[in-house]
């Protein structure tokens, strides 16, 4: 029996001649795939961040680049003059200690309350479930402002079971504090606090039920298996839960203006940092009038600034937890 000695290709073209140009065929398309995946990705990219490019390039400008038709991107005339302007009128530094703290706090809150309650959807049977998920569903679907009177209301004269009423003969007003934020947060009516729970729901739902009842077995109860057994695993979609809450709650100028009334916020402040510019720009020049007029280049360059104020400090915050809210969104399945 004779062997068939195999003979070796060591050149490119000897194995494309031996496939009949398979190869060099194949290479050819997956560098073209690979080209227009990448063109395709940079325009994708380009159209999220050229917005984002053009605030910053604008917020380096000086006034007498805004009117000139030749500066489209790179400011001629430097200055971070507008950082300081937006940053004045928006009464920065106040209203960051004030949105930070109150951010923060609520954001913790959420993330607690809806976690214990997502998790009690995902592993427990009760009377009404579907009933009650579906509650949640619809916080989800239904917008703020259809029952923003409701509340309005609610906390305008708050009680409770009747007792407040009873002593005092009235209801309080909680407006102008920041009590109907704990309240609505502490009982999962905050502002996206259903589509926490959903998102909770989900992740849990896709955890083995297997780990639990170990834990049972090993004499562990409810409690004590879902802090030492389920909080450990959950740490990505908390972390997630937690940053949509903070940026939430960071951006929230609805129920801002509804319930916190003249407390400064950064939120707030931007929505009246171009009404309050003519008044600023009056102030510095010492002129008579009360307001004097802006021109729109104007306006919009000092919004871009302040915009910009309220985006840094959300992109560091996100800097920092990125792994784990990439993760939990990978992890976070839709399990029906």
């Amino acid at each position: 029996m004779t062997k068939t000695k195999t003979k070796k290709y060591s050149s490119y073209w000897d194995r494309n001649a031996k496939s009949g140009g398979y190869l060099f065929k194949k290479d050819v398309m997956g560098v073209l795939i690979s080209i227009c995946r990448f063109v395709l990705l940079f325009g994708l990219c380009f159209l999220i961040l050229q917005p984002i490019l053009n605030k910053i390039s604008v917020s380096f400008m000086a006034e007498e680049d805004l009117y000139n038709p030749i500066v489209v991107n790179i400011p001629i005339h430097f200055t971070g003059e507008n950082y300081r302007t937006a940053a004045t009128i928006m009464k920065y530094g106040e209203g960051l200690v004030n949105s930070t703290v109150i951010s923060l706090t609520i954001a913790l809150l959420q993330t607690a309350m809806c976690t214990i309650v997502g998790y009690g959807f995902a592993r427990f049977n009760f009377p009404l479930k579907k009933l009650w998920f579906g509650c949640v569903l619809a916080l989800i679907i239904i917008p703020p402002q259809a029952f923003s009177s409701s509340l309005y209301l609610h906390f305008s004269y708050w009680d409770f079971l009747g007792i407040v009423k009873l002593i005092k003969g009235s209801g309080i007003n909680l407006r102008g504090s920041v009590l109907p934020y704990y309240l609505m947060s502490a009982t999962c009516m905050g502002l996206k606090n259903g589509l926490y729970i959903y998102l909770v729901r989900q992740f849990f739902r896709n955890i083995p039920i297997d780990l639990e009842e170990a834990a049972y077995v090993d004499g562990c109860g409810m409690f004590k298996t879902f802090t030492r057994i389920m909080l450990p695993q959950s740490k990505p979609i908390i972390t997630s839960c937690f940053l949509f809450a903070l940026v939430w709650q960071w951006t929230d100028g609805y129920y801002s203006k509804l319930f916190l009334g003249g407390k400064v916020l950064v939120s707030t402040s931007l929505a009246t940092v171009v009404d309050s510019l003519g008044v600023y720009i009056a102030r510095q020049q010492g002129s008579v009038n009360e307001q004097v007029s802006v021109s729109t280049q104007l306006s919009n360059c000092i919004l871009s600034t302040g915009t910009l104020l309220i985006v840094v400090p959300i992109l560091m915050v996100y800097l920092f937890a990125q792994r784990a809210f990439v993760e939990s969104i990978a992890s976070t399945g839709i399990k029906m």
